[in-house]
């Protein structure tokens, strides 16, 4: 692996494991882990996060393919414009989600994997990965982050297992809209002119 394709590794493990520590699909695991077996409930959600990022690299390689090399640029802008409308999203609905109902261990892996996937069909790391494929290839973007997100799932777990669901999302929820509003700003910036943005690739 050369240096251009490890330093892609880590830009993907880094920006998609630490947005995943505050979405709302790392609460919904850490809820779920609380009131289940952790060992299944990982393996469901972990299951659930390689799915999503199979998708992604998926749907990231066939954009990269149908735009080409000269309209990667409208790739960023969007998944910018997205991240940016997620966190207005975020801003506007801050009430906390409903508490789900505790289940039965043996359904643990089943339900943690049905609603990790769901919820992060089309979320903000999802996004990243499909626009991180067209800077780095389907291959480093699989591999860093579905490493990223299994280790996110391991962490959520234990959390969850540990701490109940004592954790104040309300708190976070602040931080998550102004981290992202930043970020899809720059994303849009990068889309717009990559030149300035030459350190990424």
């Amino acid at each position: 692996m050369d240096a251009s394709a490890l330093a892609g590794f880590a830009i993907v493990v880094a920006v998609v494991g630490g947005f995943e520590l505050f979405d709302r699909t790392s609460f919904a695991l850490i809820a779920l882990s609380a009131r289940q077996r952790p060992l299944p409930t990982w393996a469901g959600g972990a299951a659930a996060f390689v799915l999503s990022t199979l998708v992604a690299v998926t749907v990231g390689a066939a954009l990269a393919t149908a735009l080409g090399p000269s309209r990667l640029g409208l790739v960023r802008i969007a998944g910018g414009a997205f991240l940016i409308a997620y966190a207005a999203w975020l801003y506007l609905h801050r009430t906390p989600p409903a508490d789900r109902p505790i289940v039965d261990a043996r359904s643990a892996f089943a339900v943690a994997f049905l609603t990790i996937f769901l919820l992060e069909l089309g979320d903000t790391t999802m996004i990243f990965e499909i626009v991180f494929v067209a800077d780095w290839g389907w291959a480093i973007v699989l591999a860093a982050g579905a490493l990223a997100l299994v280790s996110v799932a391991a962490w959520d777990v234990t959390l969850g297992a540990r701490l109940g669901a004592r954790i104040d999302e309300a708190r976070l929820n602040a931080i998550v809209v102004v981290v992202l509003t930043v970020v899809g700003a720059l994303t849009i910036a990068y889309g717009v002119a990559p030149s300035a943005f030459a350190f990424l690739g």
